[in-house]
């Protein structure tokens, strides 16, 4: 068996991304740019007023001052101030020309054409320059940033309707089992379970950055798993197999795909809770990440090396799915022994809490977690109080 960190160098070498394509702003939301990303205009495209008040000239004041106009953010006014004139002019609009200066209406009295200064002015101008947030043609984002929620404000604000960037990979989750019952359905038949694991893992993966081409659920039976992986791998470029990744007689999932063109990179790690994980890859930047059938197990595999995986494959680096981290334990974990152990746990208090129900097949406890804390193999245990390497989970 293969350690996590030697799993980890398989799978990150064979991971390449897929490929730059055009997409509108309104999409990209989490996906990774291909290429720089420059302004299209100036921001201000000119001299604005930062307030509602009155445009100046600085050598006019302290006024008095005639209004001669008004401009507005969309109608900017065409006339000139000369000396002694002021505009009234709202935030946004352009600054007339002759005009250096706002005044904020609160310290300005108008009556009529006539306005006069009824406050303390200061130093501060109320302008934005032209230009002074960034200038047409500067590269605002570059290649590799993922596109977040702030960025799709930048990008928007410099008239970019379109971003080159690496698209979304495909995802598709086979669950295999005799024992799995479509959902809603197994309270009314005995000896079955819910297909319960697809809806995590295809969650988790929508959060990291993939979308969901195909989900089924295939008894066991190795000629059915076989086609249905096919037509699966017509539309998605990662193939996720839930169960039949052990060595029982029921066990088909790992023979059935793998081959025909795929080549095995590892078939399972000295990890718990998740040793009978697999994961093959054909010449043509096809992959099958096979998982096991426990629901914990499953979700713990997956943020380990799905979530990389994907995030690799959509142009991100690996290793920005693995952040790991330092916390103190807020109760003692036992030695690992023989298999690198990924505990749940959950933050408390900027504490790590091991949860006592480490059992693969434990959901309650899974609903529970939101760290992963590592324990490499034939390590010593560690008490309370004592730091540990954490990752979100």
């Amino acid at each position: 068996m293969l350690s996590f960190d030697e799993v980890t160098a398989l799978l990150r070498n064979a991971a390449q991304p897929l490929e730059k394509t055009g997409i509108d702003l309104a999409d990209a939301d989490g996906l990774v740019l291909g290429e720089d990303v420059t302004a299209r205009l100036d921001s201000p495209r000119a001299d604005v007023s930062a307030m509602d008040g009155y445009a100046v000239r600085e050598a006019d004041l302290p006024g008095p001052f005639r209004i001669v106009g008004t401009s507005s953010a969309g109608s900017p006014s065409t006339t000139s101030l000369a000396s002694g004139e002021a505009m009234r002019i709202f935030t946004g609009a352009h600054l007339p020309k002759g005009a250096d200066r706002v005044l904020v209406q609160e310290i300005v009295e108008s009556e009529g054409p006539d306005a006069r200064i009824v406050g303390e002015y200061g130093d501060n101008l109320h302008v934005r320059r032209r230009g002074s947030d960034y200038r047409e043609g500067q590269i605002l984002l570059r290649e590799g940033t993922c596109v977040d929620y702030r960025n799709v404000v930048l990008l928007a604000g410099a008239d970019r309707a379109k971003v080159t960037a690496w698209r979304r990979p495909r995802i598709a989750i086979l669950s295999t089992g005799d024992e799995l019952a479509r959902l809603g359905t197994a309270h009314q038949t005995p000896g079955t379970l819910p297909e319960s694991v697809s809806f995590g893992i295809a969650a988790l993966a929508r959060q990291w950055g993939a979308e969901l081409s195909d989900r089924r659920s295939i008894r066991d039976d190795p000629s059915a798993i076989a086609c249905a992986a096919e037509n699966c791998f017509e539309r998605s470029d990662v193939l996720v197999t839930i169960g039949g990744a052990s060595v029982g007689e029921r066990d088909f999932a790992q023979s059935s795909i793998a081959g025909g063109g795929f080549e095995l990179l590892f078939a399972k790690a000295a990890i718990r809770p998740g040793k009978p994980i697999w994961a093959a890859k054909n010449a043509g930047s096809k992959y099958v990440i096979g998982l096991p059938g426990n629901p914990t197990s499953a979700m713990v595999t997956a943020r380990l090396f799905l979530a990389p995986l994907l995030t690799a494959l959509g142009g991100g680096r690996y290793d920005d799915a693995l952040h790991w981290f330092d916390l103190p334990l807020g109760a003692a974990l036992p030695a690992p022994g023989e298999r690198e152990h990924f505990a749940r746990g959950y933050r408390h208090d900027n504490e790590a809490i091991p949860l006592t129900n480490q059992q693969s097949s434990s959901q309650a406890t899974l609903a529970k977690s939101d760290l992963l804390i590592r324990q490499t193999a034939r390590s010593e245990a560690i008490p309370q109080g004592g730091s540990a390497r954490c990752l979100s989970f």
